[in-house]
């Protein structure tokens, strides 16, 4: 697949984490789409309707588990590619987010930016 034809929406907070993951797959030829929380992903996803999401758990105002359960109501979203990505990671968090539908559970600090490209690349040409 064409990276540079794909677009990936990026949810989360911590503005630092959120422009380092960006730049990373901006420099491996993504387009990538900006949220800072569930309710801003869940209104540029079901607009823009990226190729992958990847998502943070903890946030404020609506988190993640508000954007997935959300994201699964829509025709669309139902079947969209998502990763949560999070250092919140009991097993009661990653089986609530399992069941919702989600790839995988990556927690960010067992994991680089270039991982998660790599991961998203592999879920993109696995489609």
């Amino acid at each position: 697949m064409n990276a540079s034809r794909q677009n990936i929406l990026i949810i989360e907070d911590e503005l630092s984490i959120l422009n380092g993951i960006s730049d990373k797959f901006t420099h491996e030829g993504f387009l990538v789409t900006k949220a800072i929380n569930g309710q801003d992903g869940l209104d540029k996803a079901l607009k823009e309707h990226p190729d992958f999401i990847i998502v943070d758990n903890l946030m404020p105002n609506t988190d993640g588990f508000y954007f997935l359960e959300n994201l699964r109501k829509d025709k669309w979203g139902k079947d969209a590619l998502v990763i949560m990505w999070s250092n919140s990671h009991d097993s009661s968090t990653i089986g609530r987010a399992k069941k919702i539908g989600i790839l995988d559970f990556m927690i960010k600090s067992e994991w680089e930016y270039r991982d998660l490209v790599k991961k998203v690349r592999e879920y993109l040409d696995a489609k």
